[in-house]
Order: structure tokens, then C-alpha cells, then sequence
């Protein structure tokens, strides 16, 4: 009988789907896995044959009412809780990713059935709810800092993030995850950048920790200076109506391409008309849209924030920007 995964993650919002795919692939190569995720996570298992699926049929998001949001949370623990208590005699290592720090009780749960436990962070729950002015900002500090002191392992993009994240006292049990993947096949440069429109863009969820309301509005005075200049913002979120009003007010969203939600198997053509792509982040893990974007020979001007240092070299394999102002 070879390994059996358990792999965990809460209800994901569409960007993370890829990520999640990428995560059953690698890990269905080689052991059984189990998959504990929201039904919207359906899609990234339909090509893997080691996949066992338990959907929890729960939104990825809901209202942003606070009691909503408390019950929402509760749930999702119980049901989760309830699953792993279900499983734990069939699994025998228990991965969470992908906001899988904040599942509590999951992990208290596989952890007192002697069950090891890895964490996966492909982000920070802190500094996320921190600069969306989450109301649930002491909560989400509180169940980092359990979940983090609970695993056994820590899995991290970068070195860099140890600092950045204040990840300093689990250093004894923080993994670097050094390769990373990516589908050469699919993101490829198949417009040669002297050919493309003069167009900029930012392609991402539209929420505070991004930055991407800082980008819209520095527009005005970017769009006065090149008349010839258009703008691409792709993606979803909180922010949505906040940028459309401050691109309004700025008498620029007639230059603006807002095409909402970007399907994964769409960002290549769009990155393929990109002379620059603009991630101007407060906090990031690796954005996968940056790699991407470097594939299809888009250059990337992007915030010393993450991993992001370890791969933009300012003047040589991108540019990067002091801060997001």
C-alpha cells in the first residue's frame, strides 16, 4: 500500500483553482490522495486518476455581514472537522494548502490522532485581512499563529518570506519549496513585444492586499502623459465598483479595459498583448501570474515584496517598483 495524502483546503475563491491543480498533480504522481476542498474545487481533479473527491458543497465567499461571516467560519470548521475524524485511520500524511491556516480544528483534530501534519502557505491570512480591513484581523492572527505552532512542517515559496510573514520562530520546521511549475506549452510568447498595442495592465483578484486600487488611480496622470497609452484591469473582487468609480472620476475609464474574470485558459492571449504587466502588491507568496507573464515574454513591474525578489532582478529580468504609491 503506498502513501495516502490527505490534501485540505477551505472553500477557494476561482484564482486558486490552477494552484490546487497543480497540487493534486504533483501529489497524485506518486501516492493516493484524498482531496477535502469546496465543491467549486470539482474542476481540478476531472484528469487526475489517484483522486478521491469530498466535496463540502459550502460557498467559497459570503456576505460581508459579521455574523454571517462567524457562522460561516464555525461551520466550515465543523464540517471539516467532521470529515478528518471520518478519514483518519485511511490517511497518513494530512497537507493543508491554500488557506488551509486557518482551519483550526481540522488540524487539532489529525494532530491528536498522531497523524503529521504539513502547511502549506501560499499566502498570509495576517496581512490579508490586515490591508482589507477585515473586521476579523485579531481572529485570523490568533488562528495563524495556532496553526503554524500545530504543524509538524511549514512549506514556503521563499526565504524571504520568513521575515516578511514574521515566520522567524518556526524556522526549525520551515521547508523552502525551491522548483516550481509551469506549462511552457501553454504560456508561451507567440506576440513579439515590439508588435504589441502600447497596453499596461494588472491581471489579479481586485482586493486591498493586491495594491491594485493604487494602479488605478495613478492612471490619470500615467494616461495625460501618453495619449497613445491603453489599460487592461483583469479580475474579480471587493474592489470591483471602487475602481470602476475612481477610473470614472478620473475620466480615464474610456481607456480601460475591464474585462472582469480572466479564465486561466484565456490569460495567455491577454498576456500576449501585454507590454507590461503591473503587480504593484502589498504582500504575495509567488504570484503565478507573474511567472506566466515572464513566459509569454511580457515584462513585469511588480512591488520587493514575497518571493518576488528571487526572481525580478530590477533591470534585468523585470523591474521593481520602491513601493506601490
Amino acid at each position: 500500500m503506498g502513501l495516502r495524502i490527505g490534501l485540505l483546503t477551505p472553500p477557494i475563491q476561482k484564482a486558486s483553482v490552477v494552484p490546487l491543480s497543480s497540487f493534486i498533480n504533483i501529489f497524485s504522481q506518486f501516492s493516493d490522495v484524498y482531496l477535502f476542498c469546496g465543491e467549486n474545487s470539482r474542476d481540478s481533479i476531472e484528469k487526475c486518476d489517484n483522486v478521491r473527491l469530498h466535496p463540502t458543497y459550502i460557498k467559497a465567499n459570503i456576505e460581508h455581514k459579521a455574523l454571517l461571516k462567524i457562522i460561516w467560519f464555525l461551520y466550515i470548521q465543523i464540517i471539516y472537522g467532521v470529515y478528518v475524524l471520518k478519514s483518519i485511520s485511511r490517511i497518513d500524511v494530512w497537507i493543508f494548502v491554500i488557506g488551509g491556516d486557518r482551519m483550526a480544528l481540522p488540524m487539532m483534530i489529525a494532530r491528536l490522532f498522531k497523524k503529521p501534519v504539513i502547511l502549506s502557505l501560499s499566502g498570509s491570512a495576517v496581512l490579508d485581512a490586515q490591508l482589507s480591513n477585515d473586521p476579523f484581523l485579531k481572529p485570523a492572527k490568533a488562528l495563524s499563529k495556532f496553526t503554524n505552532a500545530l504543524s509538524n512542517f511549514i512549506i514556503l515559496y521563499s526565504p524571504n518570506l520568513i521575515t516578511f510573514w514574521q515566520l522567524g520562530k518556526y524556522r526549525d520546521k520551515i521547508l523552502i519549496a525551491h522548483r516550481h511549475f509551469l506549462d511552457f506549452e501553454t504560456f508561451t510568447a507567440t506576440t513579439p513585444l515590439a508588435t504589441r498595442p502600447p497596453l499596461i495592465g494588472y491581471i489579479g483578484r481586485l482586493s486591498g492586499e493586491k495594491g491594485v486600487q493604487h494602479f488605478a488611480q495613478a492612471l490619470p496622470a500615467i494616461l495625460d502623459d501618453r495619449p497613445d497609452l491603453r489599460v487592461l484591469i483583469g479580475g474579480d473582487g471587493q474592489l470591483k465598483e471602487a475602481i470602476e468609480a475612481s477610473l470614472q472620476e478620473g475620466g480615464v475609464i474610456s481607456r480601460v479595459n475591464l474585462p472582469g474574470w480572466i479564465s486561466h485558459d484565456g490569460l495567455p492571449n491577454y498576456l500576449n498583448q501585454l507590454r507590461l504587466l503591473v503587480l504593484p502588491s502589498y504582500t504575495e507568496g509567488l504570484p503565478n501570474i507573474m511567472l506566466e507573464a515572464m513566459a509569454c515574454g511580457t515584462p513585469v513591474l511588480a512591488t520587493p515584496v514575497g518571493a518576488i525578489p528571487d526572481v525580478i532582478i530590477d533591470g534585468k529580468t523585470g523591474f521593481i517598483m520602491e513601493n506601490n504609491s
